[in-house]
């Protein structure tokens, strides 16, 4: 296992070390020192097309990392979220006497499994494949797991835990730990969608779950199912993008997209159990409009804490209120406390128009843009592990409703969601509360600071006040320049060191003088040269997201 593990951990370094590198000079031109570089847009189009390319022929583990990578914009800038979102793990399958193999060995022998199985598989994909097959007089899909894939899995694993530390000293420290948090939880996530038993047991929890009958889920079918084998339910469908057939079955495409909408909200903030994988390869469209759901391997839960959040997030935005779009996101982790409120909240609003799909003015578009690259600051958004899946979740259904209804007003349906549930009217009463204790406390602040205030000039008359005071210097700014100041004057005594014993004739110390001057002095300027952090680009918007498309038809 060991030899096999080193063995590949070669063949990936060969095709990420070239990006590696560019990256690594991105930070530092001369990889460990010197100043950063100015990177294109179109640099990076061109680099995420060549990462999208190496995970592809690195395989299975390497694609459903792809993926995972899409729903990370913490870690890479938008042109790699927007090439790596186009990954498919759509592959061929696996010869038909291997499969047979995997699924006789957790059923026992087909003919007697099933009443009629057909060997050609309806869907191949990198972690498995689809069969339809005869079951009690009902057509069931019965999906196998790829043979072979476990070795495959736990190598590439191994060789993923081994190359981040090798990473993390070469990006900023807030990349460092998204992508040490991104490497545990991409093991967690390919195991769980390897196991078919978390599978169905998801299935199942979703199915009753979900109370619309607009939805449906497929049955699962327990005498047939293993670890490694999941029988269930044939559902057949028009696929949600198809929008020439959609319109075909003479479905109101509109109600289509209100549909998928509310059924994710349900699950999210209801239930705190939902499908993780919608993209439109696994949704599909009965003739009478019923939105079926597919492949339930990636299937997250919302902690409760989190699920109240999203809840304050969505309220927030349905009133327009970015302080508090702010505040639900700092609570949930998402937001560093520390970020510039005034940009973000001109992007939040901006965010809020364009997902209302309102018209956006390109100037202000280009006004916020330039408000954000005369600010430099360090990248103020984090995805904590429980929240990538959902944000991703939020990202690919918006898409999708976009696409079937380019005027979709997706806040508009996630407002009228929250008031049927009854979210907006409590947040009312929340807030009277909250008012009513602010004035009980005020009016006791009242009755309070007289005598405070008497007492405090009391003692400035008898001389007896002392004040002290706290400075607050959160970016360290006197901290560099203390630094500054020290190597200063190590600089000053080194530069008169030299003279003195060059004067001396002791040339040996005299270089070796000239060495550490210059040594020092090439700190000392990189300290006054040195720009933290990265400039960002909103680039989230559906006129954005538009010509991007436009662009990748266009190459």
């Amino acid at each position: 296992m060991m030899f096999r593990a080193y063995r590949r951990f070669f063949v990936v370094a060969w095709q990420f070390l070239p990006l590696f590198f560019a990256f690594a000079r991105d930070r530092h031109r001369f990889l460990l020192f010197g100043e950063g570089r100015r990177v294109s847009s179109e640099q990076h189009r061109e680099r995420a097309r060549t990462l999208r390319s190496s995970f592809l022929t690195l395989g299975p583990t390497f694609i459903k990392l792809g993926q995972l990578l899409s729903t990370r914009p913490d870690i890479l800038p938008p042109e790699y979220i927007d090439e790596l979102t186009q990954l498919q793990d759509r592959v061929p399958p696996a010869p038909w006497p291997e499969a047979r193999d995997v699924i006789e060995s957790e059923l026992g022998p087909i003919e007697e499994a099933y009443d009629n199985f057909d060997t050609e598989s309806i869907s191949g994909a990198s972690l498995g494949q689809v069969y339809v097959a005869e079951f009690d007089d009902e057509t069931v899909a019965v999906k196998v797991r790829r043979p072979g894939i476990g070795p495959l899995v736990r190598t590439d694993l191994r060789v993923i835990k081994f190359s981040v530390p090798l990473l993390v000293p070469f990006v900023d420290e807030a990349q460092a730990f998204s992508l040490e948090t991104l490497a545990d939880e991409f093991a967690r996530v390919i195991r769980q969608e390897m196991d078919y038993e978390r599978e169905a047991a998801m299935l199942r929890e979703i199915r009753g779950d979900l109370d619309n009958e607009n939805v449906q889920v497929p049955v699962v079918v327990d005498e047939r199912s293993t670890g490694r084998v999941l029988t269930m339910e044939y559902v057949s469908g028009t696929k949600i993008t198809e929008i020439d057939d959609v319109d075909a079955l003479d479905v109101d495409r509109t109600q289509l997209a209100e549909t998928l909408e509310r059924a994710y909200f349900e699950m999210i903030i209801v239930h705190g159990v939902f499908h993780a994988d919608p993209h439109p390869g696994n949704l599909a469209v009965k003739p009478d409009g019923t939105l079926v759901l597919y492949d339930f391997g990636m299937s997250g839960r919302v902690d409760p804490f989190v699920q109240d959040r999203i809840v304050d997030f969505y309220i927030a935005i349905a009133n327009r209120d970015t302080d508090a779009i702010l505040d639900a996101l700092i609570e949930m982790g998402t937001l560093s406390p520390e970020a510039d409120r005034e940009v973000m909240a001109d992007v939040m609003e901006l965010a809020i128009a364009d997902a209302r799909g309102e018209e956006i003015e390109q100037y202000r578009v280009q006004q916020i843009i330039n408000q954000i690259e005369d600010t430099v600051y360090e990248f103020p958004l984090r995805l904590p592990p429980d929240l990538a899946l959902v944000l991703r979740v939020a990202t690919v259904v918006e898409g999708v409703c976009v696409t079937l209804d380019p005027e979709f007003d997706f806040i508009a349906v996630a407002t009228e969601f929250l008031r049927e549930e009854g979210y907006l009217e409590a947040t009312a009463r929340e807030f009277v509360r909250e008012q009513l204790d602010e004035f009980e406390r005020a009016t006791r602040s009242t009755l309070r600071v007289p005598p405070k205030l008497e007492s405090a000039l009391d003692r400035v008359e008898r001389d007896n006040l002392v004040v002290q005071s706290e400075l607050n210097d959160p970016n360290g700014v006197l901290d560099t320049l203390a630094k500054r100041l020290v190597l200063g004057m190590g600089l000053s005594v080194s530069v008169l060191s030299t003279v003195a014993l060059y004067i001396a004739a002791e040339l040996l110390g005299a270089l070796f003088m000239i060495v550490l001057s210059l040594g020092i002095a090439a700190v000392l300027y990189h300290s006054f040269r040195k720009r933290r952090g990265i400039r960002a680009r909103p680039q989230f918007t559906r006129q954005s997201m538009r010509q991007r498309e436009d662009e990748r038809i266009e190459d």
